[in-house]
């Protein structure tokens, strides 16, 4: 009994599932401002958590084919047999209806558009079509990937404004540098599944050239808000500063001699500074 409920836990993804938490809870703090109303933040992430759940499991059950393939994936329930897939889709379901129950009971209109917008996009657009037939794929779900932090600060605002569309860009934009990273260095893994990236598709170097200018385009976008004065200077400096080597790693990347190395640190750092701006968002617009 133990092992199914891990196994049923282990194909919400997780590693994607919290990540995406965090940076739906990072947009509800910047938007809040330090005047959190709790009830509607345990509403808004309870509710996205589970939407994002169901979007995980149904994305797994259509990359079964997939997973059995790359090394990083093939030992997923999904691919196992543990949980067959007719239960994944039931499990899916009942979490994405679940979840868009308290949106709708404790949040506003547009938090549920944006969760329903993620869920299609990530599902269909990039899970079932793009993913496997473009080598466009990674901004389809870059588009869903940046919907949980749109989600977190619409929460709060309850309409469209430039924080908003700064926070959706900054995800969007930061997706680029990590995903191709990985692209890089498993890029054989995808070849062998036939899943057209970017590293499969234009080669190497030209998916470096897209990491370089991706990266530029996140550290403009994070810096962004302090311009429009969402957050202070202590806020700017830090992200300035993570920014600049992010920057200074990507441009080594141009003339590396060993991609898979350099993508490795890539990513690597990628996630350090994702945790970063989901700190310095919640606490940016309460410093100088």
């Amino acid at each position: 009994m133990r092992d199914k409920l891990r196994a049923y836990y282990q194909l919400t993804k997780p590693g994607v599932l919290y990540g995406n938490v965090l940076t739906g809870a990072a947009g509800f703090l910047l938007a809040a401002k330090g005047h959190i109303d709790w009830l509607l933040f345990i509403a808004a992430i309870g509710g996205m958590t589970l939407v994002i759940a169901a979007a995980c499991v149904i994305n797994n059950y259509l990359d079964r084919d997939i997973d059995s393939i790359m090394q990083r994936t093939k030992k997923r329930p999904s691919v196992t047999g543990v949980i067959s897939g007719g239960n994944m889709v039931v499990y899916g379901i009942l979490l994405l209806v679940l979840g868009l129950v308290v949106l709708c009971l404790w949040t506003n209109i547009l938090v549920v558009a944006i969760g329903i917008i993620g869920f299609v996009t990530y599902v269909w657009l990039y899970g079932a079509l793009s993913k496997r037939r473009s080598i466009h794929g990674t901004l389809v779900g870059s588009i869903s990937g940046a919907m949980p932090i749109a989600g977190g600060y619409a929460a709060v605002s309850g309409h469209v404004d430039a924080g908003l569309v700064i926070v959706f860009l900054i995800l969007f934009f930061w997706q680029f540098p990590e995903f191709y990273s990985i692209a890089i260095y498993r890029r054989k893994e995808y070849a062998a599944a036939h899943v057209p990236v970017m590293s499969v598709i234009k080669g190497v170097p030209s998916t470096i050239k897209q990491i370089f200018v991706y990266t530029i385009l996140y550290v403009l976008s994070t810096l962004s808000l302090t311009t429009l004065g969402y957050t202070g200077w202590i806020y700017a400096v830090i992200m300035a500063a993570a920014g600049a080597y992010w920057i200074s790693l990507a441009w080594e990347g141009l003339s590396t001699k060993k991609p898979e190395q350099w993508a490795r640190r890539m990513f690597k750092f990628s996630m350090i500074t994702i945790l970063l701006l989901c700190v310095m968002l919640a606490v940016g617009p309460l410093l100088p």
